[in-house]
């Protein structure tokens, strides 16, 4: 992959930076981002090798929420998708990448000053200098392999995935003519986007705007319950349970103390801001289709007067993105909880004020901390996939391009993308072939599946 600095002359004028992407075209044709011929492989042996080092345990949640959907099981496979695109020309103009661009990686979050945003919200497969392409190609395909699964024509399903593109391109066009730090402030406000769409729709999203107001319960996911010694979280196994309840070889981890060391890579700010809360109780907790399988906890701190604060802690495992870039990937073999917590500063608008990292010496697994999520917020996108897909797709593309602008030249990306709709055409036609190639992979697992026997195991929603 070409190395960005040479491609972009950041030092340049715009209308220079703009030829030098439309320059692009020459090598790797916009049009030519419309073809994909499968290459060779078994899409069973890279689960599986994806799959190496995960608790044994909980692998059969994970195979039964893939085999739940084509939808679900594109969720579960990128290390697939990493390898399929390996295969494909990029035009070389690179930007850190979200690295699992699909719909459902995106939603709500609560800034620092307590506004809620819409963003990317995943960042376990983030790498540094990957193609923009290698994003917006998995998130074009993830709106047209939901559309289908939804019952969605053809035609339709086209349609969103090519939205998605033309809300990437659109954005990163008006970004590119702010000034880097301008386009660093963009950030998309979640009531705003409520003004503009269906009342049906935006008294829901106003809803979860209004339930991240200081005055407001807090719904975080898990429920807690009162003990005589205090807060305790509520076990719901096998998906929520305290050590000892549970997971076998999870329980060598030692959970507060991994807690304690994260704290070393936090700002001093906050710090001084965790001394007001205690760690009164760990469980363990199974999460997202992608991570389930790996190691992922959560922490309740709390105050004297019983007021909650829940930390995740989350597995940072080496990148599915490493076959496109050994390279880039090689450079975070030490660190892979600092590669998560890196890709989440530089592309959310509004970084995490808890996220940390640390490697645990007894079993040299990576880490990373950050602030448990609040599960109204986390269902933004089901509103969207159920009630306007379309406007959902072109949101994404929108927040994505957002998320590039803050690592990449705008003006070059453009330059290639051009003010035309071939560039938006060609994802598309990209993303309806590869919902069709993500059937057939389905499908094989599903055969697989049945050949091993795997019982499912808990619900197959979450993530």
């Amino acid at each position: 992959m070409q190395d960005h600095r040479a491609v972009s002359g950041r030092h340049r004028v715009f209308a220079e930076r703009y030829a030098a992407g439309k320059e692009r075209r020459r090598f790797v044709p916009r049009e030519s981002l419309a073809d994909f011929s499968p290459v060779e492989r078994d899409p069973t042996a890279i689960i599986a090798a994806a799959d190496e080092g995960r608790l044994a345990s909980l692998l059969p949640i994970r195979y039964a929420r893939m085999a739940h959907s084509p939808f679900a099981f594109l969720r579960g496979a990128a290390a697939i998708m990493a390898e399929d695109l390996a295969a494909l020309p990029t035009p070389g103009l690179a930007a850190q990448s979200c690295g699992d661009c699909h719909l459902m990686n995106f939603g709500a979050l609560v800034s620092s000053e307590g506004n809620a945003l819409f963003d990317i919200n995943d960042f376990d497969e983030s790498l540094p200098n990957i193609d923009f392409t290698v994003d917006l190609r998995r998130l074009c395909a993830s709106f047209a392999v939901a559309a289908l699964d939804a019952g969605r024509s053809d035609k339709r399903a086209r349609h969103a995935a090519e939205l998605a593109a033309h809300g990437y391109r659109v954005h990163m066009r008006r970004l590119s003519r702010l000034s880097p730090l301008k386009a660093w402030r963009d950030r998309i406000d979640l009531a705003q986007i409520a003004d503009g769409l269906h009342e049906r729709l935006a008294r829901k999203l106003r809803g979860l705007v209004a339930a991240t107001r200081p005055d407001r319960e807090d719904d975080n996911f898990p429920h807690l319950e009162s003990t005589p010694i205090g807060l305790r979280i509520e076990e719901r196994p096998p998906l929520i349970y305290h050590v000892g309840n549970g997971g076998g070889v999870a329980t060598r981890f030692d959970i507060p103390a991994i807690f304690a060391s994260c704290g070393a890579t936090l700002n001093p700010e906050v710090v001084a801001l965790l001394r007001r809360y205690e760690l009164t109780d760990t469980a363990f907790k199974v999460v997202g289709i992608g991570s389930v399988g790996t190691f992922c906890a959560i922490g309740l701190f709390a105050t004297a007067d019983d007021e909650p604060l829940f930390l995740q802690l989350k597995e940072a495992r080496p990148s599915a993105l490493a076959a496109l870039s050994p390279e880039a990937a090689a450079q975070w073999t030490a660190a892979q909880g600092k590669r998560v917590v890196y890709g989440q500063r530089v592309m959310q608008a509004s970084p995490d004020l808890f996220l940390g990292w640390t490697t645990d010496e007894a079993t040299g697994r990576h880490f990373y901390v950050r602030h448990l999520k609040n599960r109204r917020l986390g269902s933004v996108a089901e509103l969207f996939e159920e009630h306007a897909l379309d406007d959902y797709a072109a949101l994404c593309g929108r927040v994505l391009a957002r998320a590039h602008a803050r690592s990449a030249d705008p003006a070059v990306i453009c330059g290639y993308m051009g003010k035309s709709s071939a560039f938006d055409d060609a994802m598309a036609s990209f993303a309806m072939l590869y919902a069709a190639r993500n059937t057939c992979d389905h499908a094989e697992f599903l055969a697989w599946r049945a050949r091993v026997n795997d019982e499912p195991q808990g619900s197959d929603k979450g993530r």
